[in-house]
């Protein structure tokens, strides 16, 4: 079976002119025609792009696909695509294959339990009615982004690890810097110094007197120190970035769909399918990469051992074999199957958590100001499609300030 030649010279990111929310039209097109194809990585590595449901999901699920940094090859254009990357340091499980990830992987699960997460949802209720509390004594207009679509994710987190009342505010803002787009590099460095040093001290702290709470229960686990940090600092920056972008991108995607909104409210049985629509409809990682570590068939094709395959998954989500009509937005359509939290053995262990904030927050929003809408031009409204979609600043408005 012989290898077709590149047909990609580099990754497809230009979202189609007034669709910000659709995949660029070149993937489309390649899902359609073409699905597995030969792509130049900027590094000049020779490797693949899949587009299609079923072969995303494929890779995904097949354990001679690896995530290991130190194998990779990175598809997007920069000064990073050049540099070479060390093995995973101990806890960064997101980086590693089994039998390593399962170690961390097992641990972790089992810390993610139905009555925890049902605390959690009481937790995620107080802390946006407080967020709308704020918003509303502001006044319009607002930043969603800043006011509303950062802190709830960003209190979540500090509620999840254990952070003491007393340092959430503190603490909030560092891990809002640290995943700030708009940030210099030297905010960046200073905010991720606090928040790696200030781990630490409460990783300390767990240590000394355990609490009920995910790192107070690891810090009784024979987890080093080192491993408890970098367990919190991924659990933060995965479940920080991503909810915050699912509600701002989510809420822009609605105020510009207000029959589908209009929808929802009158409906409240709809939030839990309308929050799975959302999370296919948008798929806020849009790319996913994996590199063989032997030779795999896959689409008619063998990829070798050690080319990197890079899985456009906001495409896959979008795939008329898997989805009917799928570039429209219908919170009645079921979901069930979309990737947008990957598949697999990493697929997102925070799932149920990001679901439980967003199946709160946005009903609690949009009860909150009935009128709520843009205050700019929809085309005002500045984008960020890199690793992670999201808008940088959403201002809204709404009567009766």
């Amino acid at each position: 079976m012989t290898q077709s030649p590149p047909a990609v010279g580099e990754l497809p990111m230009t979202r189609p002119p007034g669709c910000p929310f659709d995949p660029a039209e070149e993937l489309t097109r390649l899902r359609r025609e073409r699905p597995l194809v030969r792509m130049r990585y900027p590094d000049g590595h020779l490797g693949w792009l899949v587009t299609s449901h079923a072969l995303v999901r494929s890779v995904l699920a097949d354990p001679r696909f690896s995530t290991r940094a130190e194998i990779a090859h990175s598809p997007f254009p920069g000064a990073a695509a050049l540099m070479e990357f060390p093995p995973a340091a101990p806890g960064m499980f997101l980086q590693m294959d089994a039998p390593e990830h399962t170690r961390y992987r097992r641990m972790l699960t089992g810390k993610f339990t139905v009555r925890r997460m049902r605390r959690l949802a009481e937790h995620v209720e107080k802390v946006a009615t407080e967020q709308l509390d704020h918003m509303e004594r502001m006044g319009p207009p607002v930043d969603l982004v800043r006011a509303y679509a950062q802190p709830v994710p960003a209190l979540m987190i500090c509620e999840l690890l254990g952070v003491p009342y007393a340092d959430r505010e503190l603490f909030r803002d560092t891990a809002t810097t640290a995943n700030d787009p708009d940030a210099t590099q030297d905010e960046l460095d200073r905010a991720m110094a606090g928040s790696v040093g200030y781990l630490r001290d409460l990783v300390r702290a767990k240590r000394a007197e355990p609490t009920d709470d995910l790192l107070g229960d690891l810090a009784t686990t024979g987890l080093t120190d080192e491993e408890l940090v970098n367990i919190a600092i991924l659990l933060m920056g995965a479940g920080l970035e991503t909810t915050s972008s699912m509600l701002a991108l989510g809420t822009f995607a609605l105020l510009g769909r207000p029959e589908q909104l209009d929808a929802w409210r009158a409906d409240g049985d709809l939030t839990d399918g309308a929050v799975e629509e959302l999370l296919r409809y948008l798929t806020i990682t849009p790319f996913l990469g994996r590199a063989a570590l032997e030779d795999v068939e896959l689409g008619g094709e063998v990829v070798r051992a050690g080319e990197m395959v890079t899985l456009a998954v906001h495409a896959a989500d979008r795939d008329p074999a898997r989805f009917a009509d799928p570039d429209d937005l219908d919170l009645r359509r079921s979901a069930v199957g979309h990737l947008a939290f990957g598949h697999g053995i990493h697929q997102c262990l925070g799932q149920q958590l990001a679901r439980v904030e967003m199946r709160v927050a946005f009903p609690a929003l949009f009860r909150r100001f009935p009128t709520l809408r843009l205050a700019v031009p929809p085309e005002e409204v500045p984008l960020n499609h890199s690793q992670i979609s999201g808008v940088l600043r959403l201002p809204v408005t709404w009567d009766g300030a």
